[in-house]
Order: C-alpha cells, then sequence, then structure tokens
C-alpha cells in the first residue's frame, strides 16, 4: 500500500465529534454542537395473519413516526436559532445536521425537513465566555433525508470559513 492511499483513507475517516447544524434556505452553518441525539425514524406496523398461512405472518406498514432531535453544548455567535425559535409566524424550517471528516471535508448529511424548535436551554452563565452559548436545543421534525460523500451534499460554506463553529483542532 502507498503512503498517498494510505493519506486518503485516513483523510476521509469520519468522527463523530465533528458536526455542525446548517439553516436552509440560505445554507449557512450557524453553529457547532458537541451533541447530538434522537436522530432516528420508526415505521409503525400492525401484524396481519392470512387465513390458511399458519408458518407466517404479514405485516402491514402504517406512518413514519420521528423522535426529536436533541442538540447539546453548542458554540455560536450567530442569533438565528433564538430569532427561529421565538418567531410567531413561519417557523418551519430544513436544517441539515453536516458531519465532517478531520480534514474539514462533508461526509455525511441528514436534512431535518420541516423541523420545528421545541425546546431550549441556556448555560450557566461564566463571565469569561465571549460567544453565544446554547445549552441544548430541542427540534421536532416531519421527515428526514440522509445524504453521504458524493450524494449530492451540496454546502456553500465550509467548516474552517464559517463564522461561530468549533475551530478545526
Amino acid at each position: 500500500m502507498t503512503n498517498s492511499s494510505r493519506f486518503a483513507r485516513a483523510e476521509s475517516y469520519v468522527t463523530t465529534n465533528h458536526f455542525y447544524v446548517e439553516m436552509l434556505p440560505t445554507a449557512t452553518i450557524v453553529a457547532g454542537f458537541t451533541e447530538c441525539s434522537g436522530l432516528s425514524a420508526k415505521v409503525d406496523v400492525d401484524d396481519f395473519f392470512e387465513g390458511g398461512v399458519n408458518d407466517q405472518k404479514r405485516i402491514l406498514l402504517k406512518q413514519t413516526s420521528f423522535t426529536e432531535v436533541t442538540l447539546k453544548h453548542g458554540v455560536t455567535n450567530d442569533l438565528s436559532f433564538w430569532k427561529w425559535f421565538t418567531a410567531t409566524t413561519n417557523r418551519r424550517r430544513n436544517i441539515r445536521i453536516l458531519l465532517f471528516n478531520q480534514a474539514g471535508d462533508t461526509r455525511q448529511c441528514w436534512t431535518l425537513i420541516g423541523a420545528v424548535p421545541v425546546g431550549w436551554s441556556a448555560p450557566s452563565l461564566q463571565a469569561d465566555g465571549n460567544s453565544v452559548a446554547i445549552e441544548e436545543l430541542k427540534i421536532a421534525f416531519e421527515g428526514l433525508t440522509v445524504a453521504f460523500e458524493g450524494e449530492g451534499i451540496a454546502t456553500v460554506v465550509t467548516r474552517d470559513s464559517a463564522s461561530g463553529s468549533f475551530p478545526s483542532s
């Protein structure tokens, strides 16, 4: 194996600690978070037993449901999330959660469709802090799409050029 192929493999290695949140339609990265939980979908089913077929059951698919996404320990210098949370109209937006590799390239993207903020909490305040922090942001959403590198992930801003994001280290 050549050094260049080892480097290519190492460059595309994805870790879960480099992710950011992008608000659409502006496609601007507005915050970085250290934790994201609840990113899941579930299809409800009903069991159906067909007469005369005793060795198996049939399943009828029902609606897909999504859990609330919780973003924790965020850092930003942008009030977009707060303005979105306090808005009284036009609250539904599409939100992208972007996962980056060590080189700063987007490797995976989850798009929360029709997302609405349903909870917000601020961190404990510290006198030596200089950026707007978000302790916890809960988001409900109506749909979900997932894209991997090479599947049409389009972002206008790169991680390293985004203001308000965690610096690369």
